[in-house]
C-alpha cells in the first residue's frame, strides 16, 4: 500500500525555566513520512534531490552515516517489539537543497492509530546524536496522559548540564500532531512543544513553506544560533561539550 508523506505545518515552542528565564516561539514545517515508501510529489526528494527531501543516511545512527529504518526496527526488536506487530513511522523536518540539521526527530511505531513506541532522535550542532526509546510497560498504547521518562545522556545545550531526565508527552490524531518534552534537572529545566495539523504533502504546500520560511534547516541553524547568544548575554553559565555516550541509544 503506497502511503502518502504528510506536511506538519506547526509552531514550537521552548520555555526555560530557573534563575535564567528565556522563551520562543516560531513556526516550522515537519513532513510525516512512511520510511518504506518513496511516494510523495515531484519537489520532494525521498533519497534524492528535491527542494525538500529526507534522506535514510541522515536518520537511523551515526549523523550522515544513518540506515534510516532498518536502524529504528533493530532498536524496536531489541528491546522486544516484535517487527510485525507495527507500522514504522518518521516525524522529522525535512532538509532544505541538501542541507540537512534537526534537533529533534521521532521514529514512530503505531499500531492503528495508537502509539505503542517512540524513538526520539536528538541531534546538535556540535555533530553529536543519542537517541531515547520511550514505551510503556508491555508496549501498551501510549495516550497524551502518558508520561514516560528518559535519562538525559547527551549534551545539548551548552547552558544546561548533562543531568537529570526527559518527560515526554505524545498526541497523534488522525488531524493532528503534538508533542511536548519537559528537561527537568532540580530548579532548572526545559519546556519545548512542537504541533500542528496533519495535511497530504503538496508541491503547493512545499512551496509556501519556502516562501513563509525561507532556507529550511539552515534557518533552523541560525535561530539556535541566535537564541543562545541571547542567553549568554542574560548571563547563563556556558558549559564546555563533554565526550558524547558511547551507545547510539537508549
Amino acid at each position: 500500500m503506497i502511503v502518502w508523506p504528510e506536511h506538519i505545518r506547526g509552531v514550537t515552542t521552548h520555555t526555560r525555566r530557573g534563575s535564567i528565564r528565556n522563551s520562543f516561539r516560531y513556526g516550522v514545517d515537519f513532513v510525516l513520512i512512511d520510511p518504506d515508501s518513496s511516494a510523495g510529489p515531484w519537489l520532494f526528494g525521498r533519497n534524492r534531490p528535491g527542494l525538500i527531501s529526507v534522506q535514510d543516511r541522515a536518520h537511523g545512527g551515526a549523523l550522515g552515516a544513518g540506515r534510516g529504518a532498518a536502524w529504528a526496527r533493530d532498536a524496536l526488536k531489541l528491546r522486544g517489539l516484535a517487527p510485525d506487530s507495527y507500522e514504522l513511522r518518521l516525524l522529522t523536518q525535512p532538509g532544505f537543497l541538501g542541507h540537512v540539521f534537526n534537533p529533534v526527530s521521532f521514529w514512530l511505531a503505531m499500531q492503528g492509530d495508537n502509539i505503542v513506541a517512540v524513538i526520539s532522535e536528538v541531534s546538535t550542532p556540535f555533530k553529536d546524536r543519542h537517541s531515547y526509546l520511550t514505551h510503556l510497560p508491555d508496549f501498551a498504547p501510549i495516550t497524551p496522559s502518558d508520561t514516560p521518562r528518559a535519562t538525559k545522556r547527551m549534551h545539548v545545550s551548552p547552558f544546561q548540564d548533562v543531568a537529570g531526565d526527559y518527560t515526554f508527552s505524545f498526541s497523534v490524531q488522525p488531524d493532528r500532531i503534538a508533542i511536548r518534552i519537559l528537561f527537568r534537572n532540580g530548579p532548572e529545566g526545559v519546556v519545548a512543544t512542537l504541533c500542528g495539523t496533519r495535511r497530504r504533502l503538496s508541491n503547493l504546500a512545499i512551496l509556501g513553506a519556502t516562501l513563509r520560511r525561507p532556507f529550511g534547516t539552515i534557518r533552523t541553524v541560525a535561530l539556535i544560533h541566535w537564541q543562545a547568544l541571547k542567553l549568554k548575554l542574560k548571563g547563563a553559565l556556558w558549559r564546555p561539550r563533554p565526550t558524547p555516550p558511547s551507545e547510539e541509544i537508549s
